[in-house]
């Protein structure tokens, strides 16, 4: 079993994306979460192997979650997350917060637009330990 957080100020997204994940029965959405900084909670509570990330969100935003993820990657705490894979859940491909984000460590992208069955594709991918593009075959 996968174990999925997604985070997303938009409730009709996480919800439309967990009913997505959860139909073939292989994918958990452990936790959602509607900020960055609830994002980062939820990641020490549930150890989700990956992470559908919004980069644009208040409080906290996308790129500040994987700043401190790759801050825990390297830090001696004990509060390591290595295993955590983040795919950035965004409307536009182009968006300067993509790349952004790409260069920060994420694995890969996914567009909010895409059909029902790329989202587990990017999941079940990204936990695998390959990358992701929206799109991809």
């Amino acid at each position: 079993m996968i174990r999925v957080l997604l985070v997303d100020d938009q409730p009709l997204v996480r919800t439309g994306v967990r009913s997505l994940l959860e139909r073939d029965g292989d994918i958990e959405a452990a936790a959602e979460a509607t900020d960055g900084r609830q994002a980062l909670v939820e990641v020490d509570r549930f150890r989700p192997e990956v992470v559908l990330l919004d980069p644009q969100m208040s409080v906290m935003d996308g790129l500040g979650v994987l700043r401190e993820l790759e801050r825990r990657r390297v830090d001696t705490s004990g509060r390591r997350h290595v295993d955590t894979r983040v795919v950035v859940l965004s409307t536009f491909g182009e968006d300067a917060n993509v790349f952004s984000a790409l260069r920060l460590g994420a694995a890969g992208f996914q567009l909010k637009d895409a059909g029902p069955r790329e989202p587990r594709a990017a999941v079940r991918m990204v936990a695998e330990g390959d990358g992701w593009a929206s799109g991809a075959p």
